[in-house]
């Protein structure tokens, strides 16, 4: 049987299980068990089974709960009603019960899809064809970078190649966490706390050989991974690591476009620790602003320059004005009007990665609340306390930069096939060809679609599905079977773009070229909904679910937890545009 096929079947049983109460509850039971169904069928599709997983599975099918509300009672069953959604103090109560409703009905779903996997795999045996090891040795599989790509093809090489003596696997990661990005913001922002977002590796694999390290070279004719002595933890033995095969996850890099200045003052936002830095920076400049009487220097303290438009810049734009606005009522001596964030972007809209309408959107949205747009221009320099522009200065004290990235510094060392970016070039199944043994994904590799024949894009939605099939393939290579070309449809994209509001695109399966446009405290909830089902482990998820719920009632935090004007592993400072 079609794993697939196997999975959504019991998906659909566990949906049809789960989603059966409903039927005796609502006089709308029989389209919500509709849903249940169908959402049952495509999430036991898309997860991979794995043993005794009941914690993982029941959390990330309850957090599928919040967008299933949104799907169910915001869009199919007043469409099908022929009444609008009811947002009114009593409905909001109705809703909110309905909402608990969906909850529930996710953590049975992934109990029970949990125990329908576990029975089906003793009936009818495993997915997946063990492998056995041709030599006396394992098989030796060394994956670099402990990223989105990094974890999870350590997590599909354990699933795809079971046993603990044919293979060997192994994950090289400078960091011994892996950073869930899309809510990076919210750390700078102070809406979460680091360790929310930071799941360990250590705990997360149950096969992988974790070692932290960064790779000094590779030497492939000898087939081994030097590390810097300095940055491993093991005993002297780990500095050189062997491999069969090498997957290069290594992600990138901030790429400042040969703008030196900008390089040495401008704040990084691609770490945690350059988040946590960012909402310190802020908070250091709201207390010199407080102590400060001439109005000019307070608004050059309390001016927030963000250079560049893409997510991840306007999603940082929003969480640091409303972090600043939020702050603001416990500086007493100071005025909102002398607040100022501003977004510098090259082109003449922002998002571009979403449609003109929902970028005008988060546009119009951000400039009410106060954000101010520098578009069309380019930054062109800094010195400390401005950032010169094509087209005009502004006096402050912080830049952050996000406007450009660049493969890891590493590939640049080796002889590796690349592109004019620097990027790894793979073929349609993710190898290097010119490399046996060699494999390459995520915002480090030149990887183009199969089907279309178009560059995807570096974003963990791609470098997710990109280390699936490298595991598949690295699989079906150790077994002499066919690889599989690498092809994805993008599902869409999500954006928040401050408080409540965000921008939600998503794809219509069946018509790749259309797509569902949600905007403001909807979309705003499925961007909650689905990151927060995509966050690995029960622990970060309880932990963020606790952290918005606090959110709602207290003020955000200011204390400051580090001591600015450090410097980083590359030797740059990283304390802001600054008088020195």
């Amino acid at each position: 049987m079609n794993r697939f096929v196997r999975r959504g079947f019991l998906g659909a049983f566990a949906g049809a299980t789960a989603g059966t109460p409903m039927l005796f509850f609502s006089s709308n039971g029989g389209l919500e068990l509709a849903v249940a169904i169908a959402a049952g069928s495509l999430y036991g599709a898309c997860v991979p089974p794995a043993r005794d997983a009941y914690a993982d599975n029941i959390t990330a099918a309850a957090s599928m709960g919040i967008p299933l509300w949104g799907i169910a009672n915001v869009i199919v069953l007043p469409w099908f009603s022929n009444r609008h959604m009811a947002w009114s103090a009593a409905g909001m109560e109705s809703h909110f019960l309905l909402l608990v409703k969906w909850v529930l009905f996710g953590a049975l779903l992934g109990a029970i899809l949990q125990i329908a996997s576990d029975v089906a795999g003793l009936v009818f045996g495993s997915e997946i064809t063990p492998i056995a090891s041709p030599s006396a040795n394992p098989i030796r599989i060394v994956i670099l970078g402990g990223g989105f790509g990094g974890m999870k093809t350590a997590e599909c090489l354990e699933r795809e190649l079971p046993g603990h003596t044919a293979v060997s696997i192994s994950l090289v990661s400078e960091t011994n966490a892996l950073l869930f990005t899309p809510m990076l913001a919210e750390v700078a922002g102070s809406s979460l706390e680091p360790t929310d977002i930071s799941v360990p590796l250590r705990s997360s694999l149950r096969r992988t050989h974790f070692v932290r390290g960064r790779v000094n070279r590779v030497d492939f004719e000898k087939r081994v991974v030097i590390l810097d002595r300095a940055g491993v933890e093991e005993c002297e033995s780990s500095r050189e690591l062997e491999y069969d095969h090498l997957v290069f996850a290594l992600g990138a890099v901030s790429n400042y476009l040969n703008l030196t200045n900008v390089e040495k003052l401008a704040f990084d936002f691609k770490t945690l620790l350059d988040a946590i830095r960012i909402r310190n920076h802020v908070i250091e400049m709201f207390e010199r602003a407080d102590r400060e009487t001439g109005s000019d220097s307070r608004r050059r303290l309390l001016t927030f320059v963000v250079a560049g438009g893409g997510f991840a810049g306007v999603e940082l734009a929003g969480a640091l004005n409303d972090f600043a606005h939020g702050i603001l009522p416990d500086y007493r001596n100071l005025d909102a009007n002398e607040l100022c964030v501003i977004l510098v972007h090259a082109r003449d809209r922002i998002l571009p990665e979403l449609s003109e309408t929902l970028a005008a959107y988060a546009l119009e949205k951000m400039k009410q609340r106060g954000v101010t747009f520098r578009l069309g221009e380019r930054l062109v320099d800094a010195q400390p306390g401005i950032v010169i522009l094509s087209n005009g200065k502004i006096a402050t004290e912080t830049l952050v930069w996000t406007a450009g990235t660049a493969p890891n510094y590493l590939i640049k060392t080796l002889a590796m096939p690349t592109n004019a970016r620097g990027a790894i070039l793979v073929d349609s199944t993710l190898a290097v060809s010119t490399l046996p043994g060699m494999w390459a994904l995520g915002d480090c590799a030149a990887v183009t679609d199969s089907k279309t024949g178009m560059p995807c894009p570096p974003t963990a939605q791609f470098a997710l599905r990109e280390a699936a099939i490298v595991a598949k393939n690295i699989g079906a290579t150790l077994r002499g079977a066919a690889r599989s070309p690498f092809h994805f449809n993008s599902l869409g994209s999500l954006c928040v773009v401050g408080h409540q509001t965000a921008c939600a695109e998503l794809r219509i399966p069946f018509a790749p070229t259309r797509s569902l446009r949600f905007s403001g405290l909807l979309a705003w909830f499925l961007w909650r909904g689905i990151y927060l089902s995509k966050l690995p482990g029960i622990e970060r998820k309880t932990r963020v679910l606790m952290a918005w719920t606090l959110e709602l009632f207290f003020p955000r935090d200011i204390i400051q937890t580090i001591e600015l004007g450090g410097k980083d592993n590359h030797g740059a400072n990283r304390a802001g545009i600054r008088h020195n």
